[in-house]
Parts: structure tokens; C-alpha cells; sequence
């Protein structure tokens, strides 16, 4: 489902994915977007947040309410703050414009694949493999490649909350909250420590898999 008021966009993108064996499906405004989502039930929203009757941010927003499909934002290169708002109202991940159809499909592909973790839920995957990562929910262990990684309970909680959420940017306020608690939302220096701190204790190769989205947060990717 694409939601884009740019028609130019809208065919490049329409024939670039029915190329690839995609089903298309497009909307021009918020209304008719959030209207489409409800009737067609997609596997993946692709939302542009510059719409002509509403914000794209409000239409995410609205979706959550009700849906868990993916979305993946299409956003104006700089735009950082709209980036974050977006993932804060349950986007999985943006794209830059301008971009090409290699990066969105991949893209897409993990959007998928988070939201086929999410149905299956957390109590069907007491252990999480990410690439040589492997992260154990009930022991709350921790291996790479077969090798034990000693970790405090706060990077446990950090490194499990990412690999729940694989393939997804967790923007600072996210991680902040759900390791330190409610209260937390500004301290970003906290998890330059901590981020710093894993990819020094996981080693090279699980450690590549730690990305810094710089000015919005945090992702662990599926694939090095």
C-alpha cells in the first residue's frame, strides 16, 4: 500500500515494485490511505509524511491504533526530527529521498520480517538468533558463535529489546523508556555508553550488526 501524493513518485515506485512481483495498491491523501489500509489489509505501508490533507506522522499514528502492518516512512533528506516522530507513532523504518528500489525493497523485506516476529510473540521465541548472535529471553544468556557473552543486566535488556524488534530503528526515547524506565527520554549519552560498551563485548562479527542511526537511535539488522 502507497501512500504518496507525488504522482511522478507514485508511478516510478508502482512500476519499480509490480517489476519485482509486488501487488500495488496507492493513495493519494491521508484519508483515502488510512481508508485503503482498513479495506485491503496490505503486508507493507510505504506512508510519505507530506500529505496535502493531513500529516503523515497522524495517519502512522491512526494505523497503530488498530493495525500492525509495517510502515515504512518515506521522508525529505534532513528531515531528522520527522524521522523520529514518525518512529515514535510506530513506524518500522524510513527511507531518504531520494532512493533507489534496491535499498526499498530490502526495506521492505525487514519490515516483513519484524512484523512475522510480532505475530508469532515473544512467549514463541524465548530465543532470539540474529546472524552468530544468539540471545536466550528465558536464561537471559548471551552467545556469539557458541561463545558466552558476560553481560550487566541493563546491556541484557538493551541488546533483547533490539533483537525483538530486529530490522527496526528504535529511536532514543524508545530504548530510554523500555531499559531505564518511564521517566527517561533525553539522556542519549547513556546509550552511546552502553551501545559502546556491547559492540566491544560482542566482538567484530556480531557487533557490525549494531548500526547507530545517527540523531535518531538505535538497529540491530538481520543481515551483516
Amino acid at each position: 500500500m502507497l501512500i504518496d501524493d507525488e504522482p511522478a513518485i507514485g508511478r516510478a515506485l508502482g512500476i519499480g515494485l509490480r517489476a519485482r512481483g509486488h501487488e500495488v495498491r496507492t493513495a493519494a491523501t491521508g484519508e483515502q490511505g488510512l481508508a485503503e489500509v482498513a479495506l485491503a489489509e496490505p503486508d507493507v505501508v510505504i506512508l510519505d509524511l507530506g500529505l496535502p490533507d493531513m500529516d503523515g506522522i497522524e495517519v502512522c499514528r491512526r494505523i497503530r491504533e488498530w493495525s500492525p502492518v509495517p510502515i515504512v516512512v518515506l521522508s525529505a533528506h534532513g528531515a531528522e526530527d520527522r524521522k523520529v516522530a514518525a518512529l515514535d507513532a510506530g513506524a518500522d523504518d524510513f527511507v531518504t529521498k531520494p532512493f533507489g528500489m534496491p535499498e526499498l525493497e530490502a526495506r521492505l523485506r525487514v519490515a516483513a520480517r519484524h512484523s512475522q516476529a510480532l505475530r508469532l510473540g515473544p512467549a514463541h521465541e524465548p530465543v532470539l538468533e540474529v546472524g552468530p548472535l544468539r540471545v536466550d529471553l528465558t536464561q537471559r544468556t548471551v552467545t556469539v558463535e557458541g561463545a558466552a557473552v558476560d553481560l550487566t543486566p541493563r546491556e541484557f535488556e538493551m541488546l533483547a529489546y533490539l533483537a525483538q524488534n530486529v530490522g527496526r530503528v528504535l529511536t532514543h526515547r524508545m530504548l530510554l523508556q523500555h531499559v531505564w524506565g518511564p521517566q527517561y527520554g533525553d539522556e542519549t549519552h547513556y546509550l552511546r555508553v552502553y551501545a559502546n560498551r556491547l559492540r566491544r563485548k560482542l566482538g567484530p562479527a556480531a557487533a557490525a550488526r549494531l548500526r547507530t542511526r545517527a540523531g535518531i537511535g538505535y538497529q540491530l539488522v538481520p543481515e551483516a
